[in-house]
């Protein structure tokens, strides 16, 4: 018998955050206990015939911004997955997100920018390249932007120890000052929910 692609994916996905609801019961948010997330959601990520192009399109070409696919959320809003595909060319303003967060590739690279807060400015802490077998673990008060550069789409999964469209104490940070400003809620929203 013929196993429907998006029955097989919402299985694995499902053992997947069953996993890392395990890890974070037993664990904690840590930086050790995101890193074992963060594992579990590579493993996922190599599995990319379950997320396949066609399906999880970009937006329309030219156009910036993401679109958000919500793959699993549990009924409280904890552990939320997304699968986000970006044209190239997109970039956020450096943010945080007030929940812990892992972002793995399915398919092409994110860039990374990790700040740190100083005394009037927000300075590069590290930066990390999201593709192949490296992935990124931020714990809620972490600061970073994104930038999608190259020629082609990307398909990334985002985890999410509380869902994005909940979040409603974000912060956006200004570059320069380091200033913290509300973070924009409306992009938060997921553009569509994948077929389970």
């Amino acid at each position: 018998m013929t196993i429907n692609i998006a029955q097989q994916r919402s299985r694995i996905v499902a053992e997947t955050i069953e996993r890392i609801r395990a890890i974070e019961t037993s664990q904690g948010v840590t930086r050790a206990s995101l890193d074992a997330i963060k594992s579990e959601m590579l493993g996922l990520a190599t599995q990319e015939a379950l997320f396949p192009s066609a399906e999880f399109l970009p937006p329309p070409a030219g156009e910036k911004g993401a679109q958000r696919y919500l793959l699993q959320e549990d009924p409280d809003h904890r552990f939320a997955l997304y699968l986000n595909a970006l044209n190239p060319g997109n970039a956020t303003k450096p943010h945080d997100h007030t929940t812990w967060a892992v972002v793995v590739s399915v398919e092409g690279a994110e860039h990374n920018t990790v700040y740190r807060r100083e005394p009037g400015a927000l300075v590069v802490d590290r930066e990390v390249v999201v593709e192949g077998d490296t992935g990124i673990a931020l714990m809620p008060d972490d600061i970073h932007a994104i930038a999608t550069p190259g020629a082609s789409p990307t398909r990334h999964l985002h985890m999410y120890g509380l869902a994005l469209e909940v979040l409603d104490n974000r912060m956006g940070y200004d570059e320069t000052t380091g200033a913290a400003i509300p973070y924009n809620k409306n992009f938060m929203k997921p553009s569509a929910v994948a077929a389970r």
